[in-house]
């Protein structure tokens, strides 16, 4: 593994001498706007792996995306390679259905020291809920990034991650009631302490996510990249493009269904995304909004 191989596969050439907010900064945004978030994988009839070097293999030279328990995991190795002080954590995702945080670890993401101060790093939550940059570990505080405002509070040991979201305007009238539409302009996110975890803790879960008819994972094929201005979204065969701020306080989101022979063009030229196997695309009865 050649963390210049990285560097390459997500168009980063400037500095990486200095182990400064701004470096840190530079990094997560190319990383964001070049690594997808998804979950094709398992519609291809693949098994996920966590080992990193089956990620480095998938992400940067095979020039995939992943989930946050691959994508994440190579953002650490990326960092603490750099010399970051980096440290896995473990993030349990809110239910919009349920109104609850998940009982179980299973998201991955990461906290980053620099100095006095931490900030979290996720590259790997996708969508319109992705932060753009490290978020200062400062209970509640608003940080105002380009998909949103994002607010961390943090009551007895736990933190969450919120967000505040903009209106919507959706010019396809017949996707005005899309169950891909997020409804709230409040969002909890996910949940997680600053107890550190190992990459070792979250493989059954791995396991789990993957093969579970309970799992939205293996409910819906999705992929989502961040762009410079908002933000793809591929689930099944319904491809949107969110423009935040498209005008005062408001995001634009556009409608696409695509027929099956569309699909594979689609991933080559707007995810970058060459499949080895024949995807099933698959938009299931499980909640996932984009």
């Amino acid at each position: 593994m050649d963390i210049r191989e990285y560097f390459a596969r997500i168009g980063y050439n400037h500095s990486r001498e200095k182990m400064d907010l701004e470096t840190l900064t530079e990094v997560m945004q190319h990383h964001v706007l070049a690594v997808p978030f998804e979950n094709l994988d398992i519609h291809c009839g693949i098994p996920i792996k966590l080992s990193l070097e089956a990620v480095y293999d998938k992400i940067v030279r095979k020039k995939r995306g992943g989930w946050c328990l691959e994508v994440n995991h190579l953002l650490f190795w990326v960092l603490t390679t750099m010399g970051y002080e980096t440290t896995i954590l473990g993030g349990y995702v809110y239910s919009n259905i349920k109104k609850q945080y998940s009982s179980t670890m299973i998201h991955l993401l990461l906290k980053v020291t620099i100095g006095e101060r931490s900030y979290i790093v996720d590259g790997a939550f996708g969508r319109s809920y992705q932060i753009w940059q490290p978020m200062e570990l400062v209970s509640g505080k608003d940080q105002l990034q380009t998909p949103c405002i994002f607010r961390l509070k943090e009551d007895n040991g736990i933190w969450y991650l919120d967000q505040i979201r903009r209106k919507q305007f959706i010019p396809n009238s017949e996707f005005h009631n899309s169950d891909l539409l997020e409804k709230s302009e409040f969002r909890h996110i996910y949940s997680f302490t600053l107890q550190p975890r190992t990459i070792e803790e979250f493989e059954s879960v791995n396991i789990y996510l993957q093969t579970s008819p309970e799992s939205v994972f293996t409910s819906k094929s999705f992929c989502s990249l961040q762009t410079v201005e908002g933000v793809h979204c591929l689930v099944g065969w319904t491809l949107t493009h969110r423009i935040f701020n498209y005008k005062e306080n408001t995001d634009l989101v556009e409608f696409k269904i695509l027929k099956d022979e569309e699909v594979d063009k689609v991933l080559k030229d707007i995810f970058n995304i060459s499949l080895e196997r024949k995807l099933v695309p698959k938009h299931g009865d499980r909640f996932f909004t984009i």
